[in-house]
């Protein structure tokens, strides 16, 4: 039996595909909201430097490849192991990007640690309200995503579910 998406693996399809979109803008030559980002990759954000645009368009492409993961994760298929392989290695990636940025930024935030000298406080605090946040609630939904659509009769060698029911 087909299981639908759940509301994890479109919320992770949402989340991911906005990020894209930001990208996709900045790379394309958008200005608006680069002050966010601040530092080395604003300033050359702002000079086009073909280096950081040509990243900036693979990012955007990883990102709407994550995105599209999270409608695909539940989906039958002879790709279905390797796509979770690769689902659940995003997802601890942007959990623990998300996760440790902001747990960085919190600190700096509270007082507990200095900011690095001439540090952008501004960015900061849209790092820490904002971007690495999404990052981890996007890490989140897709690995609740992966999580709700697990196969364990199947997924666990043959194994039945807990409690000794086949699901």
């Amino acid at each position: 039996m087909e299981r639908r998406v759940g509301w994890a693996g479109w919320a992770a399809f949402v989340l991911g595909l906005l990020y894209a979109l930001v990208s996709a803008y900045w790379a394309a030559g958008g200005t608006a909201g680069l002050s966010t980002l601040g530092g080395t990759i604003e300033e050359l954000g702002r000079a086009r430097d073909p280096g950081l645009i040509a990243i900036v368009w693979v990012t955007a492409a990883l990102k709407l490849a994550v995105a599209l993961a999270g409608l695909a994760v539940a989906r039958p298929g002879p790709w279905r192991r390797p796509l979770r392989f690769v689902a659940w290695t995003a997802a601890v990636v942007l959990v623990s990007y998300g996760g440790l940025l902001v747990a960085g930024q919190a600190f700096v935030e509270a007082g507990l640690i200095d900011a690095a000298p001439g540090a952008n406080r501004s960015a900061i605090r849209w790092h820490l309200y904002l971007w690495d946040p999404w990052f981890l609630a996007w890490g989140l939904a897709l690995g609740a995503e992966l999580l709700g659509s697990r196969r364990p009769d199947r997924e666990r060698g043959g194994r039945p579910a807990p409690g000794g029911a086949a699901a």
